[in-house]
């Protein structure tokens, strides 16, 4: 197998935990499909956080004996939603011991693998552990492991009202991993919000489509991002030999919907069927809340869009029309000349709920251009009026830092809008 995950931060962990309930809900075949667990039968996770009550819940992976007790790894204190304590830490020995034990932890835990690809990370843009640490750990693994993948799971805040240092932390956490990281999976508060809450009726009068779940609470919100995750990451038939998988989906999601490296922020997306239901259906679902202009009337576009159909078990996926509907919707860029890969699986392990089909769409889409215009916005805004600046200042992150990070996320508008 293949796939480490990193679980940094409140976020990260909270999202992990769901993440492994959904795994080791499944029966011993699906499990053998599972890239995500290592040779001695433990789940590949590791899970790190300043605060010990975050990490509480971890610990009972570690009673059942599904999580090596070392790859806990447990700070005394918070980071203050601060980037720069999460990035740079404090002064003191432990302070840095949190970030060496982690690296250790990762590497005995790839030497634990039958070969190692990569690691998942899951952790918040926002808050001081997650943004912060989450970044300098991307950064140390990528010098640890050149040759290995890193996929995130960021999960940006809320536009308002989380934290006055929000919109700093983003700018700092983006710019980090657009460095260091190879594909960066995000899933916005206030669009998972409205989709963990979103329900709709299939136009056929079954009970059938849905593009999350009944109620807009923060569980609901993480099984959404979480389901989301299991469309894309689990196992698919189109990608396994003889009934074994080659744990390559994390890094082939990135070679279909990464084509240049200098595009790598990605938007997913998902519809679910709790009867069959047409694929033609689920795909305009998917495409429902897809953004289609910019605020200023310029149509967006994707460089490439994977679709993942899992429950297709009478190969019907392939033969409707569904493809070309959804390069058309996402204006696939012209110089690509394969924009829309597809992967389908009889089964559906991603559910979970008694769905029996689910498609989840990742597209590499120009529409993020609006969230990081956002960021780049307020923080020079912030930036220009001096404000909270010394929070910054005092764990070692000068005004150039920030004005790196702006121009850094200035570049990646650029490519985006450059088609």
């Amino acid at each position: 197998m293949s796939a480490v995950v990193l679980q940094v931060g409140q976020c990260g962990n909270q999202l992990g935990l769901d993440w492994w309930k959904l795994l080791t809900k499944k029966s011993k075949q699906q499990k053998k499909r599972c890239p995500f667990s290592s040779r001695n039968g433990h789940l590949a996770a590791v899970c790190v956080d300043t605060e010990p009550k975050v990490l509480r819940k971890a610990h009972e992976f570690v009673k059942t004996k599904e999580i090596h007790p070392s790859n806990i790894i447990e700070g005394k204190g918070g980071r203050g939603g601060n980037w720069a304590y999460g990035y740079h830490g404090g002064q003191g020995e432990a302070e840095n011991g949190l970030l060496q034990r982690t690296m250790e932890a990762l590497r005995r835990e790839a030497e634990r693998q039958d070969y190692y690809g990569g690691i998942v990370a899951l952790h918040s843009l926002s808050g001081g552990t997650g943004s912060g640490l989450g970044s300098r750990l991307c950064e140390e693994i990528r010098e640890a492991f050149p040759a290995g993948h890193i996929l995130t799971v960021s999960v940006v805040p809320h536009q308002s009202g989380e934290s006055p240092l929000q919109h700093y932390n983003t700018l700092l956490s983006l710019a980090a991993l657009h460095r260091s990281a190879d594909g960066i999976l995000l899933f916005h508060n206030d669009h998972v919000l409205s989709r963990a809450g979103f329900q709709q009726k299939s136009h056929t009068g079954h009970e059938a489509v849905s593009c999350g779940f009944s109620q807009s609470t923060l569980s609901a919100m993480n099984a959404h991002i979480t389901s989301c995750m299991a469309g894309l990451l689990l196992p698919v038939n189109t990608l396994t030999t003889r009934s074994f998988s080659l744990g390559a989906e994390p890094w082939e999601l990135m070679r279909s919907v990464c084509p240049v490296p200098t595009a790598k922020l990605l938007y997913t997306t998902q519809a679910s069927a709790s009867a069959v239901s047409h694929w033609d259906t689920l795909v305009s679902e998917t495409l429902r809340n897809l953004p289609q202009l910019s605020p200023d009337v310029k149509p967006y576009s994707s460089r490439a869009v994977l679709a993942v159909a899992r429950g297709d078990q009478d190969n019907s996926f392939i033969a409707s029309n569904v493809l070309q509907k959804l390069r058309q919707a996402h204006r696939c860029v012209d110089w690509n000349p394969f924009p829309v890969d597809h992967w389908t699986d009889p089964r559906n392990e991603a559910s979970v709920s008694s769905s029996v089909r689910t498609l989840t769409v990742c597209s590499n889409h120009s529409s993020v251009t609006r969230l990081i215009g956002h960021v780049t916005q307020r923080a020079t805004e912030m930036l220009s009026a001096r404000a909270y600046l010394h929070w910054y200042e005092r764990y070692g992150v000068e005004t150039e830092e920030f004005q790196q990070g702006i121009n850094t996320l200035s570049s990646i508008i650029e490519e985006y809008e450059s088609q």
